[in-house]
Formats: C-alpha cells, structure tokens, sequence
C-alpha cells in the first residue's frame, strides 16, 4: 500500500529552536506509514498575526510563494506549528475565496515565475495523526504506554481558530488533541487556564517578555491549582518554546521555581511508540540547556 505523503513546512522555531521535534515528528510518521517530503527553497510562513495584520498582500504572497512549492509536487502540506499552520491554511483559504487578492498576489509571483493555482490542502501534524493516521493505528503503535504520568495540554491558540472557518474542533471544548495525547497512555489532568494564550503570540513576547511571563505564569499556577502534572503536552513550538524557556525566565525575572517537562505531541508520541529521548535529542530543550540538566526521566514514564 502506497505511503500518504505530505510536504513538510518546518517553519522557523523548530529547525533553529527544536529539531528535536523535526526528529520526533519524521520518527513517528515513518512508524504509522505517513511519509514526509522535504520543501526545497520553503521560506519564513509568515508569521500572520504581525506580518498579515501590517501587510496583507506581501503576507499573502510570501505565504502563497510555499503553498506553490507544494503545489508544484502535487501533495498537502502538514506542519507542526501552530502560527505556520495558520498562516499558510489562512492564505490558502483567503486566496481561494478572494479573486482580487488572489489576482494580486499571482501578478507579484509571476516576476518569479509562479502561481498560486489552490490545488492543496494545509494539515496540522494534530489533522494528519488524528484523520490520516487514525487513534486505531496509533495505539497499535504504543509499546511503551506512558502509564501514570499525569498529562496537562496546551492547545494553543491558532490550531482551531477561527473555528467557524477551520472547523477543525470545537474551540472551546476541544477533545481531538487531548483524545490524540492520550492515546500516549498518559492521564489528561484539566486545568481551568488550559484554553488561554501561552504569552507569547502576537509579538508580546518581542514586545514585552515581562508582560508574556505573565500569561504563562497564571497557566503554570492554575494547573499547580488542579494538582499539579507531570508534563505538558502542545502541538506548536513557539508555544514550547514559551513554556520550555518561559521557565528559566521565570525564574529569573520573578524569582518563581517552576518544573514542568514540555513535550510537542509527537514528541510525545515518540516516546510512547518506544522511541529512546536521546534518538530524538529531548534533553536538547531549552530549560535543561540553560539549567544545564536533564529531563527528569522518571517523571517521563522512563527509567532513570
């Protein structure tokens, strides 16, 4: 049976934050089948909070300049990161439904002789796992069930939103990443702040760090408030990043200890299919490079 094959948009937080997501991600596609292509020439998505809110129409042709590359090899995109995600499935979307836009945006890509034609479609790493993949074969794939570790989620904010357009999940009850997560073996623990932005998006994070740690800390003290968990679970590495990093900044700008395992899903996965955390580079995070430790692997579900 032929592989289903995506195009891979990386992005920029994982290749130059996170690879090991890109190695988790490449590890569990392969164990469910799904094959992954490289984008050749893919550049920055871009960022569509900032970049589309300033100039829509460059937004939009950079962003349609990769959906051509995908459309030239004639495969849907999927991504691990939930601003890519947005960005590219927003233009697709926009271009598709706006003649003039698409008309302008064409003109400005013939000078490099492309066109946008919006003959793909735009997936999450969440879509492709949870339609293509299915749980069924994905639990089939866990050998190594994370049994007792206790499972907060983060699933971000662009993923879903906005829900009438992507109907991806009910955005204000979503149960497709926590059902995906749980498949892992992990126990989800609710938390009240689970749907509220990381702190990050919307270039708060450039703008004012203080002001992002803020939004961060109230999650970390809610979910302490639920019971506290083992680790935290979300589909996007600007997201990670922000919880992951957040941490050591936490502690440096308010003096707050804070010690939560950050995994993106297919991390997760990885572990969970089996997968040792050094085949993927975990201990590579930014808090236990910074801290200049490790994962607290029997908190992982692993042996120490």
């Amino acid at each position: 049976m032929a592989k289903h094959k995506f195009y891979h948009f990386l992005g920029c937080i994982i290749p130059h934050r996170y690879p090991s997501i890109e190695k988790a991600a490449r590890i569990v596609f392969e164990d469910l089948g799904l094959e992954l292509l490289d984008m050749e020439g893919a550049s920055c998505c871009p960022a569509p909070g900032v970049f589309g809110s300033f100039d829509r129409v460059t937004w939009a042709t950079i962003a349609a300049r990769n959906l051509t590359i995908a459309e030239a090899g004639g495969h849907p995109i999927t991504t691990g990161c939930n601003g890519c995600f947005a960005s590219l499935w927003d233009a697709n979307h926009e271009l598709k439904h706006d003649e003039e836009l698409m008309k302008t945006v064409n003109d400005n890509l013939a000078e490099i002789n492309r066109e946008f034609k919006g003959s793909i479609e735009v997936t999450h790493y969440v879509d492709a796992l949870y339609s293509i993949a299915g749980l069924e074969k994905i639990r089939k794939h866990v050998t190594r069930p994370l049994t007792g570790v206790r499972m907060a989620l983060h699933p971000g904010c662009h993923w879903m939103r906005p829900a009438a357009l992507k109907q991806k999940d009910n955005s204000e009850r979503p149960h497709i990443f926590r059902e995906l997560c749980e498949t892992s073996g992990a126990t989800y623990v609710p938390y009240k702040d689970e749907l509220i932005c990381c702190g990050a998006g919307g270039a708060v994070r450039t703008a004012d760090v203080k002001v992002a740690l803020d939004f961060t800390k109230q999650k970390f003290n809610s979910l302490l408030e639920a019971g506290g968990a083992d680790i935290i679970v979300t589909p996007c590495p600007f997201c990670e990043l922000q919880l992951d990093l957040g941490q050591v900044e936490i502690k440096k700008h308010f003096d707050l200890d804070y010690q939560f395992d950050i995994l993106h899903v297919v991390e997760l996965l990885a572990l969970a299919f089996g997968h040792e955390p050094e085949e993927f580079g975990l201990s590579t995070h930014l808090q236990y490079m910074q801290r200049k430790s490790e994962p607290n692997w029997e908190r992982l579900g692993l042996k120490t």
